[in-house]
């Protein structure tokens, strides 16, 4: 008997879930040496979670966006930078999905094969013959150093030709890494950058950025993922996230509530004072909205895509909408249990003070930002022309 989605999804939720102990156990060490420990990786590989966004014939399981979002929310509750990371890997995977069979099939060969990259065109591309040099850096490639092949993007000059944003895939081994990332949140990330330096990519592993864009296969054998845009599949790839530690805060907040006082007040516990109740049901209203905003978006994308119906401007824009709500109301809710958690929770030990610079970091990410996403937004119910070319 086949399996249907939501007995695959199920199983994958319950997957991560179970996984949250054992990955909890290596956040530590994961924070503070900015990058996922290996044995992490290693979970991550045995559940199945690098192969979500996998072409079956490579023995993937081209799993829908909701399912994403649902695995990226429990990954999220387990560690902010955890759940981060495998949602990156997944965008990438997806578009060489999109590339060239001969590309797919040197890329798929490697089992549970991880794919970082940037949607950022900060190197430039000279032609030659058989393909492209390429010279240049991208920042913030999350998971950089347990990749097996990244996903570049420049802008290729010819003498005879305008300049044209391309695409490629290269191996990781031929990339540099400059060790930067030192911060303060999503540092178990390893967003690092990465250095091209006379770098020859062949013809075949390239493509112009367009193609991606639109989610234009081409490929002869179209998957069940494939037929929506990149930027409303990137955009439900990587809400998860947000949501799972919005819940992680939840958690935390309720399960220290029973021994908490307020202090310099007459109560004994925290849980009776009526602040606290307005406190956490306006959080609690604030985590359902951002579900509701997260898997709106999700359900959008994959009936669209099952149904091979093209997208208006305006379901492109409200995509990242409903993404930027998401993470603008998952924020909110860890603001307002931050702030409920008295003083004891600004010490770096505090698994409180990590959420919320996690969710912090992840709403100034450049297309996660809810206030960008919500002026494109109004920008087109106002009549204008969206700003932007990523919708």
């Amino acid at each position: 008997m086949t399996a249907t989605i939501e007995d695959t999804r199920a199983g994958l939720v319950a997957q991560a879930a179970e996984l949250r102990p054992r990955l909890q156990a290596t956040a530590g060490w994961t924070e503070q040496n900015g990058r996922l420990q290996d044995e992490a990786i290693d979970l991550l590989a045995e559940a199945g979670i690098f192969r979500m966004r996998t072409p079956r014939r490579y023995g993937g399981l081209e799993s829908d966006t909701r399912t994403l979002v649902e695995v990226a929310t429990e990954l999220g509750r387990a560690n902010g930078s955890i759940g981060w990371t495998a949602s990156v890997y997944w965008i990438p995977t997806w578009m060489v999905g999109l590339f060239p069979d001969p590309v797919q099939d040197e890329v798929f060969a490697t089992p549970d094969v991880r794919i970082c990259g940037t949607l950022s065109p900060s190197a430039m591309a000279a032609p030659v013959p058989g393909g492209v040099v390429v010279n240049g850096k991208w920042g913030f490639t999350t998971g950089a150093r347990h990749s097996h092949w990244q996903e570049i993007l420049a802008v290729q000059v010819a003498p005879d030709a305008e300049p044209m944003p391309i695409m490629a895939v290269v191996p990781s081994s031929e990339l540099t890494i400059v060790d930067d990332w030192q911060t303060s949140a999503l540092s178990g990330t390893g967003s690092v950058t990465t250095v091209a330096q006379d770098l020859f990519v062949p013809a075949e592993r390239v493509v112009p950025l367009p193609v991606i864009l639109q989610g234009q296969s081409l490929s002869a054998h179209q998957s069940s993922m494939h037929g929506a845009p990149l930027l409303p599949v990137a955009s439900a790839s990587s809400v998860g996230t947000a949501l799972g530690l919005a819940k992680a805060a939840m958690e935390l907040f309720l399960q220290r509530l029973p021994k908490r006082k307020i202090t310099y007040t007459d109560y004994d516990s925290q849980a009776e004072a009526p602040l606290t109740h307005h406190q956490v049901a306006e959080a609690s209203m604030k985590i359902d909205e951002a579900e509701f905003h997260a898997y709106r978006l999700a359900d959008t994308v994959d009936a669209k895509t099952a149904a091979g119906e093209e997208w208006s401007l305006a379901e492109r824009v409200a995509a990242r909408a409903d993404m930027g709500a998401a993470v603008r109301l998952a924020k909110q809710a860890v603001d307002l249990l931050a702030a409920a958690s008295g003083g004891s929770s600004v010490y770096n030990s505090h698994p409180m003070h990590g959420i919320q610079q996690d969710v912090q970091a992840i709403s100034l990410h450049a297309l996660m930002n809810p206030d960008t996403n919500a002026e494109l937004y109004g920008r087109t119910i106002c009549g204008q022309p969206p700003n932007s070319l990523y919708i």
